[in-house]
């Protein structure tokens, strides 16, 4: 019970944020109004995303130094699930943008940006397919880990930034500053944040532990015909 304490944590703040992201009062802002509950889940989905990608490289860094096996499937699971909040956030970032700018994509910087930044992962994957012998797949993988990760800085926190965009706290949107993002949405918003980790985390660990037991088992089945 002890060590499940993160995952029941997880469950309760999800279930807070889809309640409270629907049900508690918002700022009526120009342009974005009520749909800026939408930030609920849009940007905490990019801060997991976010997250799960410097933990999958942080072992891709671990393989580099130490080439065991298991700092690979950690590096590739953590990526694997990263990149479909990823997805996630590019979905619900465009529900938002059909409602506030009329259209699912316009062409602006912060989502052309994260589009290539995605991109650059999907590349990740079908270097892994493409690479049959199993240490050389994951050492190149662990090299173009540490590429595609430190790619997606500038595309999604540096160059947006340096342009014009329609998004909220750019161009004269209202943004989500401290005059902005009132204290009833921040006691939803930080909350969303914290969910939104530990789902990609919890998500990831299943998947590592699914993936070590399936080798293990294969082992025993090859040493098992062996004899």
């Amino acid at each position: 019970m002890r060590a499940n304490w993160w995952k029941i944590l997880c469950v309760v703040l999800l279930a807070y944020t889809v309640a409270g992201g629907f049900l508690l009062p918002v700022p009526r802002l120009n342009i974005v109004n009520e749909t800026i509950r939408a930030l609920y889940f849009h940007v905490p989905m990019w801060f997991g995303m976010v997250f799960l990608f410097i933990l999958s490289t942080t072992y891709a860094i671990k393989y580099l130094r130490n080439p065991n096996h298991q700092h690979d499937v950690y590096s590739h699971e953590f990526a694997t699930v990263g990149l479909v909040l990823g997805i996630l956030g590019i979905i619900t970032g465009m529900l938002w943008a059909n409602y506030t700018w009329g259209s699912p994509w316009h062409g602006d910087p912060k989502q052309n940006g994260a589009a290539v930044a995605l991109l650059v992962y999907f590349a990740y994957f079908i270097l892994r397919g493409s690479v049959s012998n199993e240490e050389q797949r994951a050492r190149l993988s662990a090299v173009y880990n540490i590429f595609a990760f430190v790619a997606m800085i500038p595309l999604i926190f540096i160059i947006p930034r340096m342009t014009s965009s329609m998004h909220p706290g750019s161009g004269g949107n209202p943004g989500f500053n401290m005059y902005d993002l009132d204290s009833k949405m921040r006691m939803v918003f930080y909350p969303a944040v914290i969910a939104w980790i530990l789902l990609g985390v919890w998500i990831a660990s299943l998947r590592i532990r699914i993936k070590l037991m399936d080798e293990k088992i294969a082992d025993l089945e090859d040493e098992k015909n062996r004899k």
